[in-house]
């Protein structure tokens, strides 16, 4: 399926779902309206009916987004489930690749095909493999502790309301709502992100490209050439100045690098997720996961509202993300978020709140 160019890596001022090689992907509710990304095409694919299921990937809301955008249940699994080998990296501490599907038993089912080990994956070696199918259960709320991670919402009115409505079916299906004030992605945690993912992204490239046929790039510094020789296509809605931040950083050695990854652990992990999951003895911890989807800007690139996928994203911990409601004629989606290899254990709530809110209506294509 058609991407966001570089994953939205080439620029802050970057539009989802478009790229110089296949232009803008549309959403599948509203033709002018964001597909979100950068798995853009995967999830307006889905959405679509063009196919059973799609594969996304995933560094920090790339499945989730075009999930809610689009409509569709998004599954991110936790780093090292799935192989990455031949996927174009950003980062390989947060890359994955996940299922993108209009059902969780679908997302499941595509789950259990691609997960487990591989050796061109070192980050996979010794994974267990379930028949996630066998995790999905139309009553799976029922006694679950559900937490809600309150200071991730209010970046939209409407996601909210729709989330809230979600709370309270869950709750009617039998599960147990625990609220939780303690969860936040603060500046700190996104400084650390944005220093991780420049160093990982120069370093893992210029392995990936040097691997490539000739006449093609074979590293970041000749992909920035290529764009500017190549600006009347690939420059003319927004540049590149998130690849030049990229190539300009040092080693995964270096002293700074070193220092975000340790932030990283302790604020998603030690006081973050891992510490909230422990103190408050939940299943899984909800929020929305984005707002209605934006129109698409060439101008000015994506309008970036808000969403809940940070925490999951720096941790390296799965999530899901099911729809709730339709919202002027826009879906919006809840995530469920686990501790790591716990998607047996999100599959279950998901298709549980999924059985328990029935049907939405399908995209006018």
């Amino acid at each position: 399926t058609a991407m966001s160019e570089w994953a939205n890596f080439r620029s802050i001022a970057s539009t989802s779902g478009w790229s110089g090689r296949a232009g803008q992907v549309h959403n599948s509710y509203s033709h002018d309206r964001s597909p979100g990304g950068s798995s853009s095409g995967s999830g307006a694919a889905a959405s679509a009916c063009l196919a059973a299921a799609t594969i996304g990937t995933e560094t920090d809301g790339s499945i989730v987004s075009p999930a809610t955008a689009n409509g569709v249940v998004g599954l991110k699994p936790t780093v090292g489930l799935t192989s990455r080998r031949g996927v174009v990296p950003i980062s390989s501490s947060q890359d994955t690749i996940g299922p993108l599907a209009r059902s969780v038993a679908d997302a499941a089912a595509v789950l259990t095909a691609i997960a487990g080990p591989d050796e061109g994956d070192p980050a996979t070696a010794g994974v267990e493999v379930h028949d996630y199918s066998a995790c999905v259960d139309g009553d799976g709320l029922r006694g679950a502790r559900i937490g809600v991670a309150r200071r991730l919402f209010g970046f939209s009115d409407h996601a909210d309301k729709a989330v809230e409505a979600a709370l309270e079916t869950m709750r009617a299906a039998g599960a147990i709502l625990v609220e939780i004030d303690t969860l936040v992605v603060d500046e700190e945690l996104e400084a650390a992100e944005g220093v991780v993912l420049l160093h990982e992204f120069r370093v893992g490239l210029n392995e990936y490209l040097a691997t490539r046929s000739s006449g093609s790039p074979r590293s970041l510094a000749e992909v920035i050439e290529f764009n500017t020789n190549n600006a009347d296509v690939e420059l003319q809605h927004f540049g590149q100045d998130t690849l030049e931040a990229s190539e300009a950083t040092g080693s995964t050695s270096d002293r700074r690098y070193l220092k975000a990854v340790d932030t990283i652990t302790r604020l998603a992990k030690t006081e973050g997720l891992d510490r909230a999951f422990d103190a408050h003895e939940v299943d899984a911890i909800v929020a929305p996961t984005g707002a209605p989807a934006s129109p698409i800007d060439l101008v000015n690139g994506d309008r970036h509202i808000g969403g809940s996928a940070t925490l999951a994203a720096t941790a390296g911990y799965p999530l899901i993300s099911v729809p709730v409601a339709l919202v002027a004629g826009l879906p919006v989606g809840i995530t469920f978020m686990g501790t790591a290899w716990s998607e047996p254990v999100l599959i279950k709530l998901a298709s549980g709140f999924e059985a328990a809110r029935g049907p939405l209506p399908a995209p006018d294509i």
